[in-house]
């Protein structure tokens, strides 16, 4: 085997995220907490205006993500968009103007994780009704 191979290989196996200790678990939970799958699909450029289709990816304001996010406090959205500009996945970018400009937008890292947040959610809005669905239906077999 080749050094490179070599390497590939050992890393493949410290990064188990069925192990207990594998820092990748750390990672798995900060993607799949909801606000970042919807910070990461608003700077993908799917919105609510035309769901489904898929547009270029954009940077946004802060105010701009506060207002797409419905119910998303001041406070988890700058949590979260501190932690994604820490991991790589988007950066911060400040103009001065006046007032200062602060914008956001995925780096390459962010985008290729957009890609599967965005079927994430979109499965999740075709596949509502069903689950709904399915727990009416559990639960009046419950009672």
């Amino acid at each position: 085997m080749t050094a490179k191979a070599d390497k590939k290989a050992q890393t493949k196996a410290e990064y188990n995220a069925f192990l207990a200790v594998c820092p990748s678990r750390q990672l798995l939970a900060r993607i799949s907490d909801k606000w970042v799958v919807l910070i990461l699909c608003a700077l993908g450029g799917d919105t609510p205006e035309q769901p489904g289709e898929s547009h270029a990816p954009k940077a946004m304001r802060y105010s701009e993500l506060a207002r797409l996010l419905a119910g998303v406090s001041q406070k988890m959205l700058t949590q979260n968009l501190r932690a994604l500009e820490r991991d790589g996945l988007l950066i911060r970018t400040v103009t001065p103007t006046v007032p200062v400009t602060v914008t956001y937008e995925l780096t390459d890292l962010g985008l290729s994780l957009h890609h599967l947040t965005r079927g994430l959610r979109q499965w999740a809005q075709t596949h509502m009704a069903q689950v709904l669905a399915n727990r009416e239906r559990h639960d009046a077999q419950a009672s």
